[in-house]
């Protein structure tokens, strides 16, 4: 920023009470300069009647002349108005509005969005001592969606203390975020997509990040230790009332054990520690991406994240099972980061969880996909990929930090083994599910999802229900058809691991 930039808002010494005295005080000069622009410009903004009284004086004034000269008088009255005729039509000057701002806070990062049907053009940096954030927007008038924003800031927000918004200078807002924490804040435009017209991102992310599911990668590695590279022994459910060994009591000078029982406490005491299947599951959309929804209201982004939590408690409850979920809260993952976030934890399975929408209300019924090499199995499955993978551009992704090296890998199909496991766990966890709710299709299907395109891992898609049918919205609302609808999925997920020991990972 350049010094009328820094001499704003934002020095040492600045406060709400100076950052308004000096709002008022840049407001006034604004109009006092624009007074004298207008002052200034006052004389070209002529009216169809001086025109008309200038050419007619005009015209006058060379009555005494020649022909030729009466010729040039003509030829002036008629340029006249032509060298006129941008100023009358020059519009005011109007500053863009700011149509609306949102706020998604979670433990990962807070995005702040601003909405504008035109393209905002900003500048942004920090300042220190305490931490702050600085956005310049340019162009834009003071509006009710940005005067609103400091309200939207939560005292429960991780990263932001507070936000203020101001006119810096003569068409520039200045929006200063207050911070709690040191950040590395990422600031992108994203062009219109789906419902939302130009919006401009700041994704508040901590200097220092903590990933949750590495952390939970952490807790294996340091639980198991050694063993945590042991090959997947049994499946057997571990006893959850076992106590430690007791000395042998004595009955009629015999121990009470078997001979049968000592056996088993030895293997069970040899054996190795048994590393969990480690289940990651993705409640699809989030954030500035609602999913489909349905005509009551309801939002893909919240039920399937209900949905996605009843299903983590019901396979912790297992404890040959370890569960990640790729957002615990409302805020939005580009799809690329959810497989990554899979990979990180050497994940044995992926379950994206969505509810399902179509343009004709009476589609219906549960469904699971996998990937396809070969296109998909049918147009629905492939009109229905093509809407998911739209995510990245409806919830905003910054296109920038996108790692090369898995957007190769994402784009590789060859995947034979990946797709023929994800076909069994999906057959398994649909068969389940068709004792909740009608089925869509008999047979899982399949098409080019970019979520389930981790090279390494089985991954499925399920689509719950369809939320633009009435009466499925009906039932994806109601607490009991989602316990059930959880339970029959890990059910799929139980049955599938049972029969495939041998994809554990070591």
């Amino acid at each position: 920023p350049g010094p009328a930039a820094s001499a704003g808002c934002e020095t040492d010494a600045c406060d709400h009470a100076g950052f308004r005295a000096r709002s008022a005080a840049e407001r006034t000069h604004g109009a006092r300069s624009s007074d004298a622009d207008a002052t200034a410009i006052k004389p070209l903004l002529l009216t169809a009647d001086s025109i008309q009284r200038i050419t007619v004086e005009r015209v006058s004034s060379d009555t005494s002349g020649d022909a030729s000269s009466d010729t040039l008088n003509r030829r002036r009255f008629l340029s006249l108005p032509l060298l006129l005729s941008p100023w009358l039509a020059m519009p005011a000057y109007a500053a863009s509005k700011v149509s609306g701002t949102r706020v998604w806070p979670a433990n990962e990062y807070t995005r702040v969005t601003f909405e504008s049907p035109a393209a905002l053009k900003y500048s942004q940096f920090f300042l220190k001592d305490p931490e702050r954030l600085v956005i310049d927007i340019e162009n834009v008038e003071l509006g009710p969606a940005l005067k609103e924003l400091a309200e939207k800031i939560g005292k429960d927000d991780p990263f932001i203390q507070s936000v203020r918004v101001g006119v810096n200078r003569s068409n520039v807002i200045r929006v200063v975020l207050d911070l709690k924490v040191e950040v590395k804040p990422q600031v992108f435009a994203v062009p219109p997509a789906g419902e939302f017209s130009h919006r401009l991102m700041l994704d508040i992310y901590p200097a220092k990040a903590t990933d949750p599911m590495l952390a939970l990668l952490n807790e294996d590695v340091a639980g198991f230790g050694k063993d945590l590279g042991a090959p997947q022994q049994t499946l057997e459910p571990p006893n959850k009332a076992a106590k430690p060994p007791e000395a042998p009591s004595v009955i009629a000078g015999r121990d009470s054990k078997s001979a049968a029982e000592k056996l088993a406490d030895k293997a069970r005491s040899a054996a190795p520690k048994v590393r969990p299947f480690m289940v990651v599951l993705d409640p699809g959309h989030g954030g500035e991406d609602p999913g489909a929804i349905g005509r009551r209201g309801t939002r893909e982004k919240d039920i399937v994240l209900i949905i996605a939590r009843k299903l983590k408690a019901r396979l912790d409850d297992d404890q040959r099972y370890r569960v990640a979920l790729t957002r615990d809260a409302d805020y939005f993952v580009p799809l690329h980061m959810r497989v990554q976030r899979a990979r990180k934890l050497r994940a044995d399975l992926f379950v994206s969880v969505h509810a399902d929408a179509f343009s004709q209300s009476t589609a219906h019924g549960s469904s699971v996909f996998a990937l396809s090499e070969r296109g998909a199995t049918s147009t629905a499955a492939s009109w229905l990929a093509n809407k998911e993978n739209d995510a990245d551009l409806i919830g905003g992704v910054n296109l920038k930090v996108r790692d090369t090296h898995l957007a190769r890998t994402l784009l590789d199909l060859s995947q034979t083994a990946q797709i023929n496991d994800s076909l069994k766990v999906g057959r398994m966890v649909l068969a389940e599910m068709g004792g909740v709710n009608r089925l869509h299709k008999a047979q899982v299907e399949q098409a080019g999802f970019a979520v389930l395109k981790a090279p390494d891992i089985p991954s499925i898609l399920i689509e719950t229900a369809f939320i633009s049918n009435l009466e499925e919205e009906r039932k994806l609302r109601d607490a009991r058809y989602q316990d059930k609808l959880a339970e029959a999925i890990a059910d799929g997920i139980r049955g599938y691991f049972k029969k495939n020991p041998a994809l554990a990972r070591a």
